[in-house]
């Protein structure tokens, strides 16, 4: 909530659209003149007019929350103006599933080296033995096996080509 600073000064909205800022304005508390450019771009994407009308009908209590969902939006389209933040949801839906898939596997083949059915991969020149695996394993300690470079370069290179 903005304090009553729009008393001496106007708001960011009222200061935009270069108009009085009354007392009972309903941007005041959310719009402070500290902040411009927050009303700018919520101004440029929905309209002050629509942004006044929300608010009206939005529960005083709400209505915080609301101008910072408008606010996040707005910004959102100034630098995806097709998507808007369901694109940046989307990129960052594909990169839990990506991460989920090679979670999985990591966690497969640590199962499989601390069983002893496969040795675990060399790091530095050194191998590692099958009983600091299970020591590892059983202590309690939860941490990703390193992946062969050949899987993290072609995880890499096809992530690239996605374009993330």
């Amino acid at each position: 909530m903005a304090s009553s600073s729009y008393t001496n000064s106007p708001c960011a909205a009222c200061k935009f659209l270069r108009r009085k800022c009354l007392a009972d304005c309903i941007f005041a508390p959310y719009f402070p003149p500290e902040e411009p450019t927050k009303f700018a771009n919520v101004h440029k994407i929905f309209g002050a007019s629509n942004v006044s009308k929300l608010l009206n009908e939005v529960q005083p209590h709400q209505r915080e929350d609301a101008v910072n969902s408008l606010a996040y939006e707005a910004e959102a389209r100034m630098k995806d103006p097709v998507y808007g933040c369901v694109g940046a949801i989307s990129v960052l839906q594909r990169q839990v599933i990506r991460l989920q898939k090679e979670l999985d596997a990591t966690n497969a083949d640590l199962v499989r080296y601390a069983s002893g059915s496969a040795r675990p991969p060399s790091q530095y020149g050194r191998r590692a033995t099958t009983a600091s695996v299970s020591t590892r394993h059983h202590s309690g300690l939860s941490f990703l096996s390193p992946l062969s470079s050949s899987h993290h370069d072609s995880t890499y290179c096809h992530d690239k080509e996605e374009g993330n």
